[in-house]
């Protein structure tokens, strides 16, 4: 199935719910509106002739000063029909909030997760957003771009001086 295929089937399906699409490297990617994005990504899986039942990676972009500020990009992979799509859906600063697509991909589990601890995009419907690389007590999300860069100290879990009094080479 070419790019032209899948996106008129989108385009007859959801009249309403896509945005702008585009054509890079032969892979083609469709905005998707908020509140379509569950419906799409329902009908991208289970279409008998897309049948993109592979959610190869999500995550999370800041486009600092622009609105929506935050960006959501989920590349699915149609393994039968060697065909990929990627979605993107925007979520504004002021509610930062998409539905997980955890209902229909597993995989979603982890990725959304990560991309909440690390951007702070809520995952609607998630069935245990929480933390899984940054400690509970770190206030915000590293990886916004309003974040300040530096000035801060690593912790260890072990004595950094010992480290610096070792002599690996030496011998006595």
């Amino acid at each position: 199935m070419d790019n032209a295929s899948v996106l008129e089937r989108l385009r007859a399906a959801f009249p309403q719910g896509l945005g702008e699409s585009s054509e890079a490297h032969n892979d083609l990617s469709v905005y998707v509106e908020r509140e379509a994005l569950l419906d799409v990504a329902q009908f991208l899986r289970d279409d008998p002739e897309l049948r993109y039942e592979f959610l190869e990676n999500l995550c999370g972009v800041d486009y600092l000063g622009r609105e929506p500020r935050f960006e959501v990009v989920y590349h699915l992979t149609s393994l039968v029909n060697r065909h990929r799509i990627c979605l993107k859906v925007g979520a504004p600063e002021h509610n930062p909030t998409v539905p997980s697509l955890t209902i229909f991909w597993p995989t979603a589990n982890w990725q959304e997760r990560e991309t909440y601890d690390l951007l702070g995009v809520v995952f609607a419907g998630h069935p245990s957003l929480e933390r899984i690389l940054m400690p509970d007590e770190w206030e915000g999300h590293p990886l916004r771009k309003d974040v300040p860069l530096g000035d801060e100290e690593v912790a260890f879990s072990f004595n950094q001086d010992q480290i610096y009094a070792r002599k690996p080479f030496a011998t006595e």
